[in-house]
């Protein structure tokens, strides 16, 4: 079952951000994954979240998720990644 993974990203560094996003893509498609969404144009038509910028990935099923999470080449990149922003990410099945 497809499974997506969710982030609300606050970019505080946008020079290492454009880093991160460069290897972060490889990681993703590695593990069969796949970014749905990347965006700032966001509008909020309901409830008091306002996040500054989402991305959305999907992957074939939670374990791919998982493995990738885990994987070196993903770890690898966690300091990159804190450095240049604040995220909440959540993994949900599809339907």
């Amino acid at each position: 079952m497809a499974t997506y993974v969710i982030v609300d990203v606050e970019i505080t560094d946008a020079v290492l951000h454009r880093q991160f996003m460069e290897r972060v893509t490889g990681t993703v498609e590695s593990h069969g994954g796949r970014f749905v969404v990347r965006g700032d144009a966001i509008r909020v038509v309901e409830g008091g979240w306002s996040p500054k910028r989402l991305a959305v990935l999907e992957f074939p099923d939670a374990g791919q998720v998982d493995r990738w999470l885990g994987s070196p080449g993903y770890t690898a990149l966690d300091d990159l990644r804190s450095r240049s922003s604040r995220i909440n990410m959540v993994v949900v099945e599809g339907s």
